[in-house]
C-alpha cells in the first residue's frame, strides 16, 4: 500500500502554504504603501466571514448571496465550454486527418481566435435576444480554439507507422478513428480541454459585467458601484482559487491519458 504522505507531497503542501505567505505579505505592503485605499488581509478577512455567514441567500434579482454568485457562474463556464467543446473537437479532429480541411479552414480560425470575447457579445445579444444567451455564448466561442487547435495538432502528428499499420489489418474508418487517431490525440485533446477551462473561466467575469443579473462577474461590478473594495478582493481570490481548482482537476485527467503512464 502506497503512503499517503510522501516527502514530495509533504514539500508540495508546503510549497503552497509558503506561496499564500508571501502572496498575503505583498497584499499587506501594498495596503500599507496606499495608506489602506486598498483593504489589507485582515479588514477583507471580516467581510469574508460576513459573507459566508449566509452565501445562498437570495433577496431578489440582484441581491444573492456568494454561494449562489459562484455557482451561475460556474453553471455558464460549463455550458459554453461544453458547448465549445463539442464544436472544437470533431472539427479538429477533421482539420487533423485532411490536407484540404486545414486549408480550407485554418484562416477562418486564425481570424476569428484573436478576437476579444467583448467584442462578441453585442453579437450574441442580437442573436439570443438575451443576455444569458450571450453570455454563454461568447465562453463557447473564444474557448473553443485552444481545444480545436490541439486536437488538429495530436491528429496532424500521427506517425506514418501508425496509419500503415491500419492500412496492413484493413481497418475501417470507424475502426481506425476509434483505435488509431483518437487514443494518439486524446493527451493533446486533454491539453487543448485544460486551456479552454482557463479562457472559459477568465471570459465569465468580463461577460457578467456587461449582462449583470447574477455571478461572480456581476458580483464584482456591483461590489465597485457600491464601493466595496474587499468583496471585490474577495471575488478575485475565488475567481483564481476556482481557476486553480479546474486547472489542477484537468491537469489531472491529462497525466491520466500520458503516453508515459500507458
Amino acid at each position: 500500500m502506497k503512503k499517503i504522505l510522501t516527502l514530495d507531497t509533504l514539500y508540495t503542501i508546503l510549497s503552497f502554504f509558503g506561496s499564500l505567505v508571501i502572496l498575503g505579505i505583498i497584499w499587506e505592503l501594498v495596503a500599507i504603501v496606499t495608506e489602506h485605499e486598498i483593504p489589507g488581509p485582515a479588514s477583507t478577512w471580516v467581510v469574508f466571514k460576513e459573507l459566508i455567514a449566509e452565501p445562498f441567500y437570495d433577496r431578489g434579482p440582484n441581491d444573492k448571496g456568494i454561494g449562489n454568485q459562484l455557482f451561475s457562474s460556474v453553471y455558464r463556464v460549463f455550458l459554453g465550454f461544453g458547448i465549445g467543446s463539442l464544436i472544437a473537437i470533431p472539427m479538429g479532429l477533421a482539420m487533423g486527418s485532411s490536407k484540404f480541411m486545414m486549408r480550407l479552414f485554418n484562416p477562418i480560425v486564425q481570424i476569428l481566435r484573436p478576437v476579444s470575447p467583448l467584442a462578441w457579445f453585442p453579437l450574441g445579444l442580437l442573436a439570443f435576444q438575451a443576455a444569458e444567451g450571450a453570455t454563454v455564448f461568447i465562453i463557447a466561442i473564444t474557448s473553443l480554439w485552444p481545444t480545436l487547435i490541439n486536437t488538429s495538432f495530436g491528429v496532424s502528428s500521427i506517425p506514418e507507422d501508425h496509419k500503415n499499420v491500419g492500412k496492413a489489418f484493413g481497418f475501417s474508418t470507424w475502426k481506425y478513428i476509434t483505435k488509431i487517431m483518437l487514443p494518439f490525440a486524446l493527451p493533446h485533446m486533454i491539453t487543448g480541454l485544460r486551456l479552454s477551462i482557463g479562457v472559459a473561466w477568465l471570459v465569465i467575469v468580463a461577460g457578467e459585467m456587461l449582462s449583470g443579473g447574477v455571478g461572480i462577474g456581476f458580483f464584482v461590478w456591483d461590489s465597485w458601484n457600491g464601493l466595496s473594495l474587499e468583496k471585490i478582493l474577495i471575488a478575485i481570490l475565488i475567481i483564481g482559487t476556482v481557476g486553480l481548482i479546474l486547472d489542477k482537476a484537468f491537469s489531472a485527467v491529462q497525466h491520466a491519458f500520458a503516453w508515459e503512464n500507458k
